[in-house]
């Protein structure tokens, strides 16, 4: 536990406040399979999850041997909205987490800006943030790297020892602990909890749980 009461909670995107993982896995090693790329869909759960699209790009690009065409990430992003819009849902227990949490809040995510507020639009949470939502592409880094999680907090005021990040990623968690901060790992059912823990978050399975764990 922090021994300064928290003042800002950062969270994470998709995983943690919307239900995307699956979908953009799913539709990532469908328009790459259509190139030769292959991986089995739980493998692509865990390496896609936090990543750098540039890194995923890489990883492909190292499978088939030769790059992807030039419009390969327009192709994605397009497709990721054109299925959210039907597909995509606010994480169980987020709207009434978030009611309960009487404390400053935002966004902070490796996804483009548009993306974020596209997610948070379709699944009622545009409200809940605001315009206070940061993205790595703002900045130019990506986590593992604590800067997106300090740049969120200065702008927002906030001492990174106030702060309190929620995650669901590995490299999500070993950036808020880079930057000082408290770290609340979300792990449905148990899944990826102990990665989470060994990257040092506190590990929770249950969006009923959140408001409790951060207020004390």
């Amino acid at each position: 536990m922090s021994p300064t009461a928290p003042s800002l909670v950062i969270f994470d995107c998709d995983g943690v406040l919307v239900d995307s993982e699956e979908i953009q896995t799913r539709l990532l090693l469908e328009l790459a399979g259509e190139l030769g790329f292959s991986l089995p869909t739980a493998e692509a759960l865990e390496r896609f999850r936090g990543a750098k699209m540039a890194d995923v790009v890489r990883l492909i690009e190292e499978q088939i041997g030769r790059p992807t065409p030039a419009d390969f990430v327009q192709t994605v992003r397009q497709r990721q909205a054109e299925v959210f819009a039907s597909e995509l849902r606010a994480v169980d227990g987020i709207h009434a987490a978030l009611a309960r949490l009487p404390l400053a809040r935002c966004v902070a995510s490796s996804g483009p800006a548009e993306k974020i507020h596209h997610s948070l639009a379709l699944t009622g949470l545009a409200d809940s943030f605001g315009d206070h939502i940061f993205s790595s592409y703002d900045i130019g880094s990506w986590k593992p790297a604590p800067d997106l999680f300090l740049h969120a907090a200065r702008r927002m005021g906030a001492a990174p020892h106030e702060c309190v990040v929620v995650e669901d990623s590995v490299v999500g968690v070993q950036a808020g602990v880079a930057a000082g901060m408290r770290v609340l790992g979300f792990a449905p059912a148990g899944s990826r909890g102990l990665a989470l823990v060994d990257a040092g978050a506190e590990v929770f399975s249950d969006m009923d749980r959140l408001p409790a764990l951060i207020l004390g």
